[in-house]
């Protein structure tokens, strides 16, 4: 479930109330900037500034008869001005309204999911720092690799996610325009002025081409950079997921007093939390797919886009919101067993260590392919149980003719793979 606390934070920028008063403020701006051109009387200006006003539910009782919601608010609206309510919306066209506030609730928007993200990039490189030296084995297609450090993983996540606060920052660049252009983005009824004044009273810059609307490659841009971001806390709660399992056991997502992991079986200890995670990070991927088919409208616009944006925009931004919470919850309170990783990185005998022996036969003089079919075989013999790693190298003559036991035991030290995470880790100075 969506937290209420998420609910309140995000979700009311996207409620009725928020995006009539974003209309109500544009509406005066542009009475404003009209009287400073002298395309309306000031007087009129000032009335719409004055007396303008709105009520949700009679906005919202004159759209069921109207079918148009920026005349039933204009409808209402008007009704507290007086005379001077026909200066009202002069000269502009519903997108002129809609698209720009769009803007200004977008922008809005993406500054809460910024603190979020900021948030995730401190607690991401803390963790980063102190499990540097915690020795974990690496695995790539989920067998057992060569060996990482735990706080190499954090190091990975913590850069990704300052791309993704990179992304977001370019994507409210790109969202930050308006547009008061008319019906069909010539200024025919109002002035490229009035544009310009009134998206510098609402700290916007002016589309410097627009049809009926703005065009959807930005929205675009903003909902495909949420999914990505979302893409990232998926991949960190899919790796904690699997290092969760009971095979594997070497971290857990935290299990809170009374938390209850299954209604049959009372030992289970889910990774419930990382599961939503990776969901929810699904629906931000499908929402992105609809922003990108938003962009392809007929000629100077049709509405198939507006009725998917009052879906997508919403819920991308309240879903990632919801979903970075969560991440640092974890993140922040996450139960690391550096004990079960030393059991596990050392299974079978060392067979991570498979790399460092084939190079030293080869350095010795054995050709590429001899070397690596008596090392594999040495490997899989171990992974059949038919002795360890380390015990099938030496009783191979060949290996052994060229490679002594005290050189052997120096080849299976876990230290050589680590010899430059410091490297990596202290890059994280930089962010």
């Amino acid at each position: 479930m969506i937290s209420r606390y998420t609910l309140k934070e995000m979700g009311k920028i996207w409620e009725d109330e928020n995006k009539y008063s974003k209309w109500l403020q544009i509406e005066k701006a542009v009475a404003l900037s009209q009287a400073e051109l002298g395309i309306i009387p000031e007087e009129a200006a000032r009335d719409i500034n004055d007396k303008a006003c709105f009520n949700v539910n009679e906005i919202l009782k004159i759209e069921e008869k109207t079918g148009h919601d920026v005349i039933a608010f204009l409808t209402n609206a008007s009704s507290y001005i007086g005379e001077s309510s026909k200066y009202m919306h002069f000269g502009l066209t519903s997108s002129d309204i809609g698209d720009t506030a769009l803007s200004l609730q977008i922008i809005d928007a993406i500054n809460i999911i910024e603190i979020k993200i900021k948030k995730l990039i401190k607690i991401l490189k803390e963790q980063a720092f102190k499990y540097r030296n915690i020795v974990i084995v690496g695995r790539t297609h989920g067998i057992h690799a060569e060996p990482v450090t735990f706080g190499l993983k954090f190091a990975v996540w913590t850069f990704e996610m300052k791309r993704n606060l990179n992304r977001l920052q370019n994507a409210r660049e790109v969202i930050s325009f308006g547009k008061i252009s008319g019906a069909v983005g010539t200024y025919a009824n109002t002035p490229p002025e009035v544009e310009k004044l009134v998206c510098a009273k609402l700290g916007l810059k002016n589309s410097p081409a627009s049809t009926q609307i703005l065009q959807r490659d930005r929205h675009a841009e903003v909902i495909s950079t949420l999914a990505i971001c979302g893409g990232t806390l998926e991949k960190i709660a899919l790796e904690i997921r699997n290092l969760q399992r009971t095979d594997v056991r070497e971290v857990e997502e935290p299990f809170t007093e009374g938390q209850k992991g299954s209604s049959a079986m009372p030992h289970k200890k889910n990774p419930v939390i990382c599961e939503r995670i990776c969901g929810l990070a699904r629906v931000l991927r499908g929402n992105a797919i609809t922003a990108f088919e938003d962009m392809a409208l007929w000629h100077e616009r049709d509405i198939s886009h507006s009725s998917a944006e009052r879906v997508i925009f919403p819920d991308s931004f309240i879903i990632l919101d919801y979903i970075l919470e969560k991440t640092i919850f974890v993140i922040g309170n996450i139960k690391v067993m550096p004990e079960n990783m030393r059991k596990n990185l050392l299974k079978y005998g060392g067979i991570i260590f498979s790399q460092r022996v084939l190079l030293e036969l080869i350095n010795k003089g054995m050709p590429r392919e001899e070397a690596y079919i008596l090392v594999q075989d040495a490997a899989l013999k171990a992974w059949q149980q038919e002795g360890n790693f380390k015990e099938n190298l030496l009783k191979e003559k060949k290996i052994t003719g060229l490679i002594s036991e005290n050189e052997i035991e120096k080849l299976f030290d876990v230290n050589y793979h680590l010899k430059h995470v410091d490297t990596i880790i202290n890059r994280l100075q930089e962010i």
